[in-house]
């Protein structure tokens, strides 16, 4: 912070541009419709090509809006296509589970 080089200012008018293209993008959240969660998870085959890492992702959709999602990059390196599905598979089956409680809690189920 005490010394800017020219690449900061770039990465920063970067990141401003990008704002500004996005400021009409949004999530819709209705307050009607069914109180049904529904949930898409996928991964791929070592799609970093420096360390072979696969990458999982999932979302969750409460009333078509968005409401949990994640896409990181699998910790382990894998051997098949089948194992980094399960691994992806694993870390949605947990937030399944948080996702119920919760839900539980606000008395959506």
């Amino acid at each position: 912070m005490d010394h800017p080089t020219e690449l900061h200012f770039e990465v920063a008018k970067r990141v401003l541009r990008y704002l500004k293209g996005t400021c009409d993008f949004g999530i819709l959240y209705s307050k009607r419709g069914e109180d049904k969660l529904i949930a898409y998870t996928n991964s791929d085959y070592a799609g970093d090509l420096n360390d072979r890492k696969s990458t999982s992702g999932y979302v969750f959709m409460l009333n078509s809006g968005a409401v949990s999602w994640s896409s990181k990059k699998q910790p382990i390196v894998i051997l098949s296509t089948t194992e980094a599905e399960f691994v992806a598979a694993v870390a949605y089956a947990c937030q399944v589970v948080w996702m119920r409680r919760i839900m539980a809690s606000f008395n959506l189920l």
